[in-house]
């Protein structure tokens, strides 16, 4: 039997934001709503490793929920919305206290 190699995953090149229209974002929201959060994130703030996670979520699944424990006000919440979605080339969907959407079409 021949082992499969998997190359490491990389993040994409920092790209542009992803736009959406009114009715994208309403659809899109209540498709999110059945929705669990796949990647949590705590006191340790958005690492390379949480980035990484994002991704792969991103990849598998194109519409996530991100819970942003570690994050307590709304500012820096929203700050971390537009960084995750200029890192990862991804659009904000929704943003409800502490749960981010993110989608990006698979």
């Amino acid at each position: 039997m021949v082992p499969v190699v998997v190359p490491p995953l990389k993040l994409p090149e920092m790209g542009a934001t992803l736009e959406l229209t009114v009715a994208e974002r309403v659809r899109l929201r209540q498709e999110a709503h059945r929705l669990n959060p796949v990647v949590l994130m705590g006191q340790s703030g958005m690492t390379e490793a949480l980035l990484l996670e994002i991704e792969r979520a991103l990849r598998a699944h194109g519409l996530i929920k991100v819970k942003a424990s570690g994050v307590d006000t709304v500012e820096a919440r929203s700050a971390l919305a537009n960084i995750l979605t200029q890192r990862l080339s991804a659009a904000s969907v929704q943003q409800i206290g502490k749960i981010l959407v993110l989608y990006r079409p698979r």
